[in-house]
């Protein structure tokens, strides 16, 4: 796989290799939050609060990127600023690694965070069906290596303005175990368990049936203890952004749909939609899906933090009880 990646191949920070071979709670972070999906300076200031929230949890972050024709897991503090000043960029999916090239998306972070050897993953949404990509076959390559990888992805679920009822169906597809976690104000949503909904990004509901639920970080770990001993498909987290987002929902619908027309009619598509739509849903919402998109990331952060560190903890315990 390192064949992919471009001449350069695989950079590891020496702190998230240590962590890695010592069993330790890492995380990794997706750069295209801070170099595609927010203004300056509020990306980086972003990605290195969602870095400090890793740490105030007790787990090592590993921000993954590309320089100069390498992938590396774990930037310095120095090479996000770079990054998210950097004016020129192309997200690079799996593997496809270009020297101009400096982000990397859900797809390509999975395989850097599986080289490396790190169990979760946090970005914010992922990517997934396009609006009418029944006729446009526009599916993020996200979907297909979630199939691929033995990670935990803690997201904030699919972008809200792609096809969620679809993309839903793609990772069952694809065999990607899906759930909610519902946690503290979340876990009093009323209903029983078939009654809770995906996340859509920006709001807490979707209008689709979360595939499953679950209520504890202590569950996560166990199940993503699962997910690595089976070394098969990843496991999609879905974690809804606060409930205070609700009242958001149809401001940032109405949005949605006046950005996306306005794609159609510049015949944007391809790489450059999804940057497009997410600057243009902020402008139309008057900054309201930017301030959503920063406390999400920021909640995943903390969310995927606990995760990875009751994961390590929970791989510790067992290799005792094996020494006795």
């Amino acid at each position: 796989m390192l064949s992919k990646l471009g001449r350069g191949g695989l950079r590891v920070a020496e702190e998230v290799r240590a962590a890695v071979s010592a069993g330790g709670a890492v995380v990794a972070l997706e750069s295209t939050i801070f170099t595609s999906g927010m203004p300056r300076p509020i990306n980086v200031d972003t990605a290195l609060e969602a870095e400090r929230i890793v740490r105030s949890r007790g787990a090592v972050p590993a921000t993954v990127g590309m320089l100069a024709g390498r992938l590396v897991v774990g930037l310095s503090q120095a090479e996000i600023a770079a990054l998210g000043g950097d004016d020129y960029a192309i997200k690079p999916a799996d593997g496809d690694g270009q020297a101009t090239q400096r982000w990397t998306t859900v797809s390509a972070t999975l395989v850097a965070a599986r080289l490396a050897g790190v169990p979760v993953f946090v970005t914010g949404g992922i990517g997934g069906v396009h609006r009418h990509g029944q006729d446009s076959m526009d599916v993020s390559a996200d979907l297909v290596q979630l199939g691929r990888t033995p990670i935990m992805t803690v997201c904030a679920g699919v972008k809200a303005f792609l096809d969620v009822g679809r993309t839903l169906e793609v990772l069952e597809t694809q065999g990607v175990g899906v759930a909610t976690l519902l946690l503290g104000d979340d876990a009093k949503q009323p209903g029983k368990k078939e009654e809770v909904e995906f996340p859509a990004f920006y709001t807490p509901s979707s209008g689709h049936k979360s595939p499953c639920t679950l209520h504890s970080v202590a569950e996560c770990a166990r199940v993503l203890a699962g997910v690595r001993s089976l070394d098969g498909p990843g496991f999609l987290l879905a974690v809804p952004i606060a409930r205070e987002f609700s009242e958001f929902s149809s401001t940032v619908d109405a949005a949605i749909r006046d950005a996306l027309d306005e794609a159609g009619r510049l015949g944007i598509r391809g790489r450059a939609i999804t940057p497009f739509l997410l600057d243009r849903i902020a402008r139309l919402t008057d900054g309201a899906s930017l301030r959503a998109n920063v406390a999400l990331v920021k909640r995943n952060a903390d969310v995927g933090a606990q995760i990875a560190k009751a994961f390590s903890e929970l791989q510790d315990a067992a290799a005792a009880t094996g020494k006795k």
